[in-house]
């Protein structure tokens, strides 16, 4: 019997209504601000859908646009002034940055009460400490996911392949923060297979076309596949879809999984910033 499919796509439509009627309330517009350095092809079509889900909700939002070659500085006195706007809420910058800038300085410039993105070391740190509040937007729509599934999270094993701050380890904490029992795996990991085998919740997040295989699954999991990868033409996952779904109980489609759920945490995150909490 194949997996149950987790509609990412359904679930950010629901999403966005709730949104929308949390609006009504409101005596003012949220604002979100993103910033793309360069025109890296898929950065500028991440944004353009990012302004469309903007548009379903009803939120201000605005892309700042800055060359390729611009300098640390220039970049960082860009995001103070948007730090100081008050009809910008939320902002984030959109990553891959060009090589000559310091990722970690940017992100740093955002003040906490308007990072969208939830990536600012004071939030990640309240993480850490199971204080969340806004929290990583991948990761976020992952644990909405899993929660999609009704089994509970508790005392379950997640195993969490890939540790990368924006998904692996920020949803490891969150899964923490939920007592489940955490493995992360990684490229020094010894026998892989074993320990994905162990996983009752397995987050795949490496960027490695089909990597995850059946025989590498403990039947009944929920696999979350967090890849996107262009192969031929069409977009796969880093887990084998065809095979897996046939040993899972439940699992997340490529495209239309986490990808339709990262934007709509991105919505979520910036209306709590706009209402303070």
């Amino acid at each position: 019997m194949s997996a149950e499919l987790l509609n990412g796509s359904r679930l950010a439509q629901r999403v966005r209504s709730q949104i929308r009627k949390k609006l009504k309330k409101l005596t003012f517009t949220p604002g979100l601000a993103v910033v793309q350095v360069g025109t890296d092809p898929a950065s500028t079509l991440y944004i353009k859908h990012k302004q469309r889900d903007c548009e379903k909700v009803h939120f201000h939002s605005e892309v700042h646009r800055l060359p390729a070659d611009i300098t640390q500085e220039s970049l960082v006195q860009q995001i103070e002034m948007l730090n100081t706007r008050s009809d910008i809420h939320g902002m984030l910058v959109q990553m891959p940055l060009p090589d000559h800038i310091d990722n970690e300085a940017v992100i740093d410039t955002i003040v906490p009460h308007k990072d969208a993105d939830g990536l600012n070391p004071v939030n990640l740190g309240n993480l850490l400490i199971n204080r969340e509040g806004v929290t990583p937007c991948t990761p976020t729509g992952i644990i909405r996911l899993i929660e999609l599934t009704g089994e509970k999270i508790e005392g379950r094993h997640a195993v969490c392949i890939g540790r990368s701050p924006l998904v692996g380890k920020p949803v490891g904490l969150m899964l923490l923060n939920r007592n489940a029992t955490v493995t992360y795996c990684h490229s020094r990991t010894v026998d892989l297979r074993v320990e994905a085998q162990k996983a009752d919740i397995l987050v795949v997040a490496i960027g490695k076309s089909e990597f995850i295989t059946a025989d590498m699954v403990k039947p009944g999991a929920t696999v979350i596949d967090v890849g996107i990868n262009h192969v031929d033409g069409r977009a796969v996952g880093d887990v084998k879809f065809e095979e897996v779904k046939e040993v899972a109980g439940f699992i997340t489609p490529v495209p239309g999984g986490v990808g339709p759920m990262t934007r709509a945490m991105l919505l979520e995150n910036t209306l709590k910033l706009a209402i303070g909490g």
